[in-house]
């Protein structure tokens, strides 16, 4: 779920738009494989504990993120008796991703600005986790993924079987085997590319 609340100012021929709001997120049992869907710099910062505030679980309860970094995985720990993160120096921006496990479900609320301009998403060479810097539901190269290499990967998580949906790009325009992938808001996906590229797009609130 989406909300939004725009603030817009008008002065003389200049006009400008800060955009806020906040989506709900649903963490079943298991792993999800999420994005942060907002950015949160300007109220607190992009850290697990910030974009979790609202976190709770049982005292015998705990919850593991997982951020991928290359070549492994960096773990933190959200331990319901204590009610803290045993590592809060990790950092989840827009268009970046990582693996929630849970035994209990929850559901989070992530509140922030809406990414706008022209936004700018690093794709390195091999495996990385990545996704929309926008919080939209809709195919991939409509979120403005369209510079992967003849031949790269995008794994999407499937939760319910446990294993990846595979796709690979084949060619410019857009042409994927088996078909356009698509993402949900606040989805985030493994891309294994050849070569470093980048998630471009230029995106505003009034302009979708």
């Amino acid at each position: 779920m989406l909300g939004l609340a725009a603030i817009a100012n008008s002065l003389a021929q200049v006009y400008s738009v800060n955009a806020v709001g906040y989506v709900n997120k649903d963490f079943q049992s298991g792993f999800t494989l999420f994005a942060n869907p907002l950015d949160a710099t300007s109220s607190g910062g992009n850290n697990l504990t910030n974009l979790f505030k609202n976190l709770s679980i049982g005292a015998a309860d705990a919850v593991n993120y997982y951020q991928w970094n290359g070549t492994s995985f960096v773990i933190a720990t959200y331990l319901g008796v204590l009610g803290a993160w045993d590592n809060d120096t990790i950092v989840l921006n827009p268009g970046e991703g990582g693996f929630i496990n849970t035994v209990t479900a929850f559901t989070n609320t992530f509140v922030g600005e809406v990414k706008q301009g022209t936004l700018s998403n690093p794709i390195p060479k091999n495996f990385s986790i990545k996704s929309s810097m926008v919080p939209q539901k809709a195919a991939v190269d409509v979120l403005g993924l369209t510079a992967l290499g003849a031949g790269d990967n995008l794994y999407k998580w499937n939760r319910t079987a446990g294993n990846y949906t595979i796709y690979t790009f084949l060619a410019a325009p857009n042409v994927w085997d088996p078909s356009v992938p698509e993402l949900d808001v606040a989805e985030a996906c493994f891309i294994n590319a050849a070569a470093a590229t980048s998630w471009d797009r230029t995106f505003s609130v009034n302009s979708p």
